[in-house]
């Protein structure tokens, strides 16, 4: 199968030009014993590549360039596939920017249209290229630092105080994650993820029910997780929670069982957030609309969970304009070297700044992750990387800390 892998990166400040010869010189010997075609482009600061040829060896020699230590910042922005080639002979062919005119590169580029096969002007290949050579998006290629560039240090003063054991009398049991802004040292909110009395996922606590069951245990399990949150002493803190979207379309009242809940366990509607998932198919969309608004009318703030993994969530942000949203996690892992996770999430950024929509990145687990979302302008986060859920427990928080430089 033939395969195209476009990609940018960072050169190292310390690399002589007479090594870029030579390594271009290495590349081209490559290339052509394994019937791949390479065009890179060059301005002093910034590669571009395009590979081309059998996905096998396309793979491979992408995943030794990855590894290569005289770049950073390899930034995947495209894979695809044709069913013939269309970038020239092959080898490999460096174009220096410092030294060529840039639409002559251009040319030089659609010259190398195969004759049987010619290059359209709306190529998405070639339109990166033009892209490139037009420096339009030079503002997005953030320059995050190694990993190993910061420390994460358990917070000490978080309060070592024992778990909370299962309720017997409950069918659920919760874990606490905190929401945080790294760079500000601040927990936001306290999430309480719903698990059953033995700890095991939210599959398996709701596995065995059934039909409008689901919902109403749904529902209860609300009542648990306040209770759990006043005991762990949150009353002065955020609170979110997760309900099903569709609990509030088919459990009539459950607007107002809610705030009965919540103020019986000590707590006001202004501290509590709801996140509904988007991976539920809503089929009465209007009447979740409608309870939704009876939500924030109350005070209780809403938030949109694993945005971007479902059904609605565009829908959703135009029906009734959420409080919050919380990027799904398959878009954050590996973004820092993922152009159209990169893309997706600058939208999604500039929709949500546009409509005051808050941000936060669930699910990190790399030191890259967040220091790339960060730049790119969320700044609230939770995941792994700083804190694992807390079975019964708020557990402590692991904040960056810049490593000195030796």
């Amino acid at each position: 199968m033939l395969t195209t892998i476009i990609y940018r990166s960072h050169i190292l400040d310390n690399v002589p030009p007479q090594e870029l010869e030579a390594m271009v010189a290495k590349a081209n010997e490559i290339n052509s014993r394994a019937d791949v075609t390479g065009i890179l482009l060059f301005n002093g600061k910034h590669f571009f590549q395009l590979l081309e040829g059998p996905e096998q060896k396309v793979r491979a020699i992408y995943e030794h360039i990855c590894e290569d230590l005289r770049h950073y910042n390899v930034v995947e922005l495209l894979r695809d596939y044709a069913p013939a080639r269309r970038f020239g002979r092959t080898g490999m062919e460096l174009f220096d920017l410092r030294e060529h005119d840039r639409e002559e590169v251009l040319q030089t580029v659609l010259d190398k249209g195969t004759t049987k096969y010619q290059l359209l002007y709306n190529d998405r290949a070639l339109q990166f290229f033009r892209t490139f050579l037009e420096e339009r998006e030079k503002e997005n290629y953030f320059e995050i630092p190694p990993a190993d560039s910061w420390s994460f240090v358990p917070d000490a003063d978080t309060p070592s105080e024992p778990p909370l054991q299962p309720d017997e009398a409950a069918a659920c049991h919760f874990a606490f994650q905190p929401i945080i802004d790294p760079l500000a040292q601040e927990i936001i909110s306290c999430e309480a993820l719903i698990r059953s009395p033995e700890g095991q996922s939210p599959e398996h606590y709701f596995a065995g029910l059934s039909g409008d069951e689901i919902y109403h245990a749904d529902l209860q399990s609300k009542k648990v997780a306040l209770a759990m949150a006043a005991k762990l002493g949150l009353r002065e803190q955020s609170l979110s929670v997760n309900l099903l979207p569709m609990t509030l379309v088919k459990v009539p009242d459950a607007v107002d069982f809610l705030l009965q809940a919540i103020a019986d366990n000590g707590f006001v509607p202004e501290q509590v957030v709801i996140e509904f998932t988007e991976s539920e198919v809503i089929s009465r969309l209007d009447e979740f609309t409608g309870a939704a608004r009876q939500l924030k009318a109350s005070g209780i703030g809403i938030a949109i969970d694993h945005f971007g993994a479902g059904f609605a969530g565009l829908l959703l942000l135009a029906q009734f304009q959420p409080d919050r949203i919380k990027i799904n996690r398959e878009l954050i892992s590996d973004v820092h070297k993922s152009g159209p996770r990169q893309a997706i999430i600058q939208a999604i950024i500039q929709c949500c700044t546009t409509l005051e929509i808050l941000i936060s990145a669930v699910g990190v687990e790399k030191p890259e992750e967040w220091m790339w979302l960060e730049a790119a302008g969320i700044s609230q986060f939770q995941g792994y990387l700083f804190a694992p859920p807390g079975f019964g427990a708020i557990p402590p928080v692991a904040w960056p800390e810049k490593r000195e430089e030796l």
